[in-house]
């Protein structure tokens, strides 16, 4: 990433590596075109870098279209119960008669 090695100063982190091979190399395309066994762990660094920019970007996206979503208006809640008069248990708006102790209550008109 460019953007990146301008940042931090023209660092080059794919030219990193750890020669496996006996004869010592001093850049990665020497040793790759005299065949020798590497571990490029400057590539891998590239790699976790380029995730991290990538995925930080589509976090910040999403984290926008998650505030542009209007939520809807709260509605008024429907009350669905009420007390028994004779034992304030809480029983059906529609019940004529209480379930826990069983006392006719009147029902309530809408």
């Amino acid at each position: 990433m460019p953007p990146i090695g301008l940042l931090l100063g023209n660092v080059d982190f794919s030219g990193l590596f750890v020669n496996l091979s006996q004869p010592s190399y001093h850049t990665l395309a020497e040793a790759k075109a005299a065949g020798g066994a590497t571990i490029n762990y400057g590539l891998f660094i590239n790699t976790v870098i380029d995730f991290i920019i990538v995925a930080f970007v589509i976090f910040m996206l999403i984290r926008q279209m998650n505030r542009l979503k209007r939520e809807p208006a709260p509605q008024a809640a429907v009350p669905t119960t009420r007390d028994c008069p004779y034992c304030f248990s809480m029983i059906s708006i529609k019940a004529t008669r209480c379930p826990h102790c069983t006392a006719q209550v009147e029902r309530v008109k809408a």
